[in-house]
């Protein structure tokens, strides 16, 4: 086991510990994110149980739902404190389905548990027992997502308009992006302020408008009525078929984020330590789908506009999540700039942690990787909760380059022993 805090002495605070293992130095111990941003969160019924579990809350104390989505739950400032928590998210003025998290309402989830909605959230379910979700919650417009009946999670509902090739426009594929508004910079300068007063926690910034393709974002579910390509088969499928299209909408997108970046970074300065570039996947549970060189040919140029950017103008450290097995994708991906790489899916083709950590560990950030979602944490009994997670440890954090984060975010239904197991075990690894 790694010595992780040897001599208090040389203790650092939430913000120096980050920034060390981003750097690629050790920190006194390895950094512990829990909710920082939209893929190291943990499903609200899950924070309900953890809550429950260390005697934060009297039974039947509500959580509120910070990403409807995918019903991610608050990690408030208590839970931090009791996990230990070294991170802090700085997000957007609206959700997924372009809502803002305000006007907090009580909703059940369909398991019983007790939780606190946005106000624009519709709690009214269809005769089916489904419950449909409305851009900006607009129920006067097509409903853009569906929980179904007994569900945890929201699917979106593709509203693709028929495509006529002769009026097919990039412009339709951009109609989200454009210039930041002055309300939304003030959003951001206010929010960066207020964390850095609050704590001395690292801050994960997500501007937005910098994930090309991102497939979870092309039926823009916030939208009322998207044009363009929207279907997420056909989106995919113009990758190849309409290359040249897809090639534009991106080279569109990168002039304003860029332009958009400038004028958050003006605003913000170096409050933030890193910052969310793109959630865009690219692997399958056994390998890429996507080539290398489509992969350079579509995506590594305006990843590398994105991050070269950053790296001359700002301090930051730029953040990409793929999933599933991606090896061999790393060499371009950490050519193109990145910093960070998460989920770190180690249960995945070719994703040995160990293997990771030797051939890649001096050029990029694992942040994530800590325990696997799809089975350990949830079927696992505590011990081999316990016992994962001390490897990884031990194996991600030799010298820096390391934030513990579990796999993707924890889903629902994990047994409240084996989340208090998974941070029991991140606390006995810091000694």
């Amino acid at each position: 086991m790694i010595p992780l805090a040897p001599n208090p002495e040389h203790a650092m605070n939430s913000r120096q510990r980050v920034e060390a293992a981003l750097k690629h130095q050790p920190p006194d111990y390895v950094p512990l994110d829990l909710g920082a941003g939209p893929v190291t969160g943990m499903h609200v019924s899950s924070v309900y149980r953890l809550r429950q579990a260390l005697k934060l809350d009297e039974p039947g104390t509500p959580v509120k739902v910070t990403e409807p989505y995918q019903m991610l739950g608050q990690i408030a400032p208590d839970l931090m404190d009791a996990l230990g928590v070294d991170v802090v998210e700085l997000g957007g003025p609206r959700g997924f389905f372009g809502f803002a998290n305000e006007d907090w309402i009580p909703w059940t989830l369909f398991d019983g548990t007790p939780v606190l909605v946005p106000g624009a959230f519709n709690t009214t379910p269809e005769p089916s027992g489904d419950i449909l979700m409305y851009p900006e919650g607009d129920r006067s417009a097509p409903p853009s997502a569906r929980m179904p009946k007994g569900g945890f999670y929201f699917d979106t509902i593709v509203r693709q308009e028929p495509i006529d090739e002769q009026k097919l426009d990039p412009a339709d594929n951009l109609q989200e992006f454009g210039p930041i508004s002055d309300e939304d910079l003030e959003h951001f300068a206010q929010g960066a302020r207020r964390l850095r007063a609050q704590s001395d926690r690292a801050i994960l910034a997500n501007f937005g408008g910098t994930a090309f393709g991102d497939i979870a974002l092309v039926p823009a579910p916030w939208l009322k009525r998207p044009k363009g390509i929207r279907d997420i088969e056909e989106w995919y499928v113009s990758t190849a078929a309409r290359f040249d299209y897809v090639y534009e909408v991106f080279q569109r997108q990168c002039d304003i984020a860029l332009a958009n970046l400038e004028k958050i970074y003006q605003r913000v300065g170096d409050a933030v330590s890193a910052v969310f570039i793109t959630g865009t996947d690219f692997g399958t549970q056994t390998g890429p789908f996507i080539s290398c060189q489509s992969y350079r040919k579509l995506y590594q140029p305006f990843h590398r506009r994105v991050n070269d950017w950053v790296h001359q103008k700002t301090p930051w450290k730029t953040f990409i999540h793929s999933c599933g097995s991606i090896r061999a994708l790393l060499p371009d991906i950490i050519d193109a700039g990145f910093d960070i790489l998460n989920p770190v899916q180690c249960s995945a083709t070719d994703m040995d942690p160990r293997r990771l950590k030797d051939d890649f560990g001096d050029r990029i950030t694992f942040w994530g990787g800590g325990v696997d979602t799809q089975r350990t944490l949830p079927f696992g009994t505590p011990e081999e909760v316990r016992r994962e997670v001390l490897d990884r440890i031990e194996i991600f954090g030799r010298g820096g380059g390391f934030v513990f984060n579990t796999v993707h975010n924890v889903q629902a239904g994990v047994p409240p022993e084996n989340l208090v197991a998974l941070y029991d075990a991140v606390r006995e690894a810091r000694g």
